[in-house]
C-alpha cells in the first residue's frame, strides 16, 4: 500500500499491494503435502485421505460469509447448501425463517429492486447521520475533517497516478512499440521531469524482469482503486441503500452470486472444491455443504449485515463460519458481540482470517473474539497465513500475527482455486489459510459429528506441527512462537488422530 494514510477494506485479501496473484506453483495443492513426506508444510490431507480408503462422514454445512461465490462453476458443482425448506422461485417464505428464495444461502447486499457491490466507508455512514441529526454539532464537523483528510489524500494519489499514466503514454508513443525493451528506450528523449521520473520507473521495471504492459497494469489499477476510493468509499452522495428496502426483516434477495464473486469463490474452492474429478484444485473437505453470505461489499461491511449473517447460518445448520473479512473498528460492536455470542450457544465454530498487514496484534480486527464486555469467543480460531517452506520465509510477509490474538498458521501462499467462470488462480492472504483451517475443521466435524465446537478448536489447536525456530517480518525476525498462541501451523492427520482419542 502507498505511504499514507492506511485503509483496511472490508475483504483482506483485496489489498492490491499485499495480496496478489501468487507465483505459478508446479504443486497446485501443496496445502494437501506433509512436510515430512513431500518436503513442503501442508497440512497432511492427503496422508489422512490415503488412509481412509473412501469412507465418507456424515455432510457438514459451512457457512462463508463472503461477496458472493459462483454457484455454475465446475469445480463446485454439487458442492453448494440447499434449503430444504424452500421452493426455489415461488417468491414465498416456504420455511417461515423471515427469507424469501433462500434457496443456497442469503445476499445482504441488495433487496428485490436489485443487488450492489460497492459500498460506503463507516466513516461516510456515520458523517451521513450526524449531518441528519445537527449538521452543526461537535461529532459532526469531526468527522467531516476526517472525510476531508481521506479524500485529499485520494486526491492527490489520483493526481499522481494520472500523471504517470500520461508519462508512460507518452514514453510508449515517442519509442512506438507497445512492449519496448531497455534497448529501444536508450532512445527515448523525455520532454518533461515526469517523463523522466517515470522513464526511470519503467527500465527499473524491466530490469527487474517485469514488462510493459504489467507495468501499465498497475497504473492502471491504482488510478481505478483512488477513483473507486473517492466516487464511492468516501463519497457522501453515494448511498447504495437510499432506494431500497433495508428496513424490513428478512431484506436483501436470493442471488448469492452478485456481480463480481471473485474471493468468495477462490475461497469455496479451498473449503469443497471436488477433489476426485481431476479438475482445478482440491478442497480440503470431502462432505460439505457451502451455504454461502453475501455480506462483505466492496467497501466497509455493515455490522448489522455481518450480525445477521452469523445469526443466519447458526439458525440454518451451519457447523462452521469461515469469515475472510475484517475492518478495524466497528459501529454497533454490541451487534457483531451478540451475534458471536449466539453462535456460540448453538455449538458453532467460527473460523476468521488476522489480516494482511503484516502487523503484531494486541487486539483483533472486527468481527473479533474478543467481547467488548470481556472474555472471548470459546469457539473461534484466528488465522494467519503460512508458506510452503520450513525456514525464515514460513510465514506470509503481509500476514498480522502475535500470540494475544493470532491462535494458528495455515497453508496461504499461492494457493490454487477457484475463480469465476470455470476458471482457477494462485492468491495469496490470510483470505486463503482462514478457509483451510474451515475445511480442516469441517472434516472433524463429519467424522466426528459428537464432538463440540470448542473441542473441535482444542483439537485443531492442540494438532498444530510446531515450529522452532525464527521468521521473518516486516519489522524484523521473531520466534515464530510470538506469532501465535499454538505456536504452530494446523495439520488434519494429527487433528484426526487426537479427534479419534477424544
Amino acid at each position: 500500500m502507498r505511504n499514507g494514510i492506511k485503509i483496511l477494506i472490508s475483504i483482506f485479501f483485496c489489498v492490491t499491494s499485499l495480496c496478489v496473484q501468487g507465483q505459478v506453483n508446479e504443486k497446485k495443492n501443496w496445502q494437501h503435502l506433509d512436510l515430512e513426506k513431500d518436503g513442503v508444510f501442508g497440512i497432511s490431507a492427503d496422508k489422512l485421505y490415503q488412509q481412509l480408503n473412501g469412507k465418507k462422514g456424515v455432510p457438514v454445512i459451512v457457512a462463508v460469509i463472503d461477496g458472493g461465490a459462483d454457484t455454475s462453476h465446475e469445480d463446485l458443482k454439487g458442492m453448494f447448501w440447499s434449503n430444504p425448506k424452500e421452493i426455489p422461485g415461488n417468491k414465498k417464505d416456504d420455511d417461515k425463517n423471515g427469507y424469501v428464495d433462500d434457496i443456497h444461502g442469503w445476499n445482504f447486499l441488495g433487496s428485490a429492486k436489485g443487488s450492489f457491490l460497492l459500498d460506503n466507508y463507516d466513516l461516510i455512514r456515520q458523517l451521513r447521520s450526524a449531518l441528519k441529526k445537527d449538521p452543526n454539532s461537535q461529532q459532526a464537523r469531526d468527522l467531516q475533517a476526517q472525510v476531508a483528510e481521506k479524500k485529499a489524500y485520494y486526491e492527490k494519489a489520483l493526481a499522481e497516478v494520472t500523471q504517470e499514466r500520461e508519462s508512460l503514454n507518452a514514453i510508449l508513443t515517442g519509442v512506438g512499440k507497445p512492449n519496448p525493451s531497455v534497448n529501444d528506450l536508450q532512445n527515448f528523449r523525455y520532454k518533461s521531469a515526469e517523463q523522466e521520473e517515470e522513464l526511470v520507473k519503467l527500465v527499473k521495471a524491466l530490469n527487474a524482469k517485469s514488462d510493459p504492459d504489467t507495468f501499465k497494469d498497475n497504473l492502471n489499477r491504482q488510478y481505478s482503486d483512488d477513483k473507486e476510493q473517492l466516487d464511492y468509499w468516501l463519497n457522501i452522495n453515494y448511498d447504495p441503500r437510499k432506494d431500497r428496502e433495508f428496513t424490513k426483516p428478512g431484506y436483501g434477495n436470493g442471488d448469492i452470486q452478485g456481480q463480481v464473486p471473485y474471493h468468495c469463490t477462490h475461497v469455496s474452492g479451498i473449503i469443497a472444491a471436488n477433489r476426485n474429478n481431476n479438475l482445478g484444485g482440491k478442497g480440503i473437505a470431502d462432505n460439505v455443504k457451502l451455504m454461502i453470505l453475501r455480506t462483505i461489499p466492496v467497501g466497509d461491511y455493515l455490522d448489522s449485515e455481518m450480525a445477521l449473517a452469523i445469526r443466519y447460518a447458526a439458525d440454518n445448520g451451519a457447523r462452521v463460519i469461515n469469515i475472510s473479512a475484517g475492518k478495524i473498528g466497528a459501529v454497533h460492536p454490541e451487534l457483531i458481540d451478540q451475534a458471536v455470542q449466539y453462535a456460540m450457544d448453538k455449538d458453532v465454530l467460527i473460523v476468521h482470517a488476522c489480516g494482511n498487514d503484516g502487523q503484531h496484534l494486541d487486539q483483533g480486527y472486527y468481527p473479533r473474539k474478543e467481547y467488548q464486555s470481556g472474555g472471548k469467543a470459546k469457539a473461534w480460531i484466528e488465522v494467519g497465513a503460512s508458506g510452503m517452506k520450513d525456514d525464515e520465509s514460513l510465514m506470509f510477509l503481509a500476514s498480522n500475527y502475535g500470540k494475544k490474538v493470532v491462535d494458528v498458521f495455515a497453508p496461504g501462499v499461492d494457493i490454487y482455486s477457484c475463480t469465476p467462470n470455470n476458471g482457477y488462480a494462485y492468491l495469496n492472504g490470510t483470505s486463503m489459510a482462514a478457509p483451510v483451517v474451515s475445511g480442516l475443521a469441517a472434516v472433524l466435524r463429519s467424522y466426528y459429528p459428537k464432538l463440540s465446537a470448542e473441542t473441535i478448536k482444542e483439537i485443531i489447536i492442540g494438532s498444530v506441527k510446531k515450529v522452532n525456530h525464527n521468521i521473518k517480518t516486516i519489522n524484523g525476525t521473531i520466534p515464530f512462537s510470538e506469532t501465535c498462541s499454538s505456536g504452530g501451523i494446523v495439520n488434519l492427520y494429527d487433528a484426526f488422530e487426537l479427534a479419534a482419542k477424544r
